[in-house]
């Protein structure tokens, strides 16, 4: 079926970025349960989905509206998920997860609409911000199966990444607001996909 005739949403990235929904939940129980090795691993495979299916849309040049936007929702649910398990497990503060919330849904809120009507694209600062406290829950949780004694470092560097994670979500309601109503940007589409 080529491009032209098959259903917007009918791409393999689209099909890779719902293997991420359906890996959040045995992700989110075994953080319950107490990180193990199992649980690295797991959680690797969910956050490398992320990476994988923005590659394989470029690579098939299946990009697509709706990967555009089911992947940037299946990132926060994740994320959120993976958060509320750690602060359940009493490795994460739950005052991380309701900051966390809080600028999701301010994004949600203010620039959503420049996000899908091409106005605002992707910033550096949030691909970083991603990097950081995706990269941070990781090590969190490997510091916590094999090397307790770190905990406390990861959790510095969660905290490094939850600040981004603030800095990223006014920049992008900022930059939303300074938008043109209906002005596309000629850059990047508003996700990677």
């Amino acid at each position: 079926m080529s491009a032209a005739t098959r259903p917007d949403w009918a791409t393999i990235p689209n099909l890779v970025t719902l293997l991420r929904f359906v890996l959040l939940a045995p992700v989110c129980v075994l953080l319950l349960d107490g990180p193990d090795t199992l649980a690295v691993v797991l959680l690797l495979v969910w956050a490398s989905t992320d990476w994988v299916d923005g590659l394989l849309a470029r690579l098939l040049d299946q990009t697509s509206r709706t990967g555009a936007i089911i992947d940037p929702i299946a990132d926060r649910v994740g994320l959120a998920g993976i958060v509320l398990s750690l602060a359940i497990a009493d490795l994460l503060s739950w005052a991380a997860l309701a900051i966390i919330v809080l600028v999701d849904l301010a994004m949600a809120v203010l620039a959503t609409g420049a996000a899908l009507g091409g106005r605002i694209s992707v910033s550096w600062l949030g691909k970083v911000r991603t990097f950081v406290l995706m990269g941070s829950v990781f090590v969190l949780v490997a510091m916590a199966a094999w090397m307790p004694s770190l905990v406390p470092l990861a959790q510095v560097l969660f905290w490094i990444g939850v600040a981004m994670h603030t800095a990223s979500g006014i920049d992008y309601i900022l930059r939303a607001r300074r938008a043109p109503a209906h002005a596309p940007v000629a850059a990047e589409p508003p996700s990677p996909r």
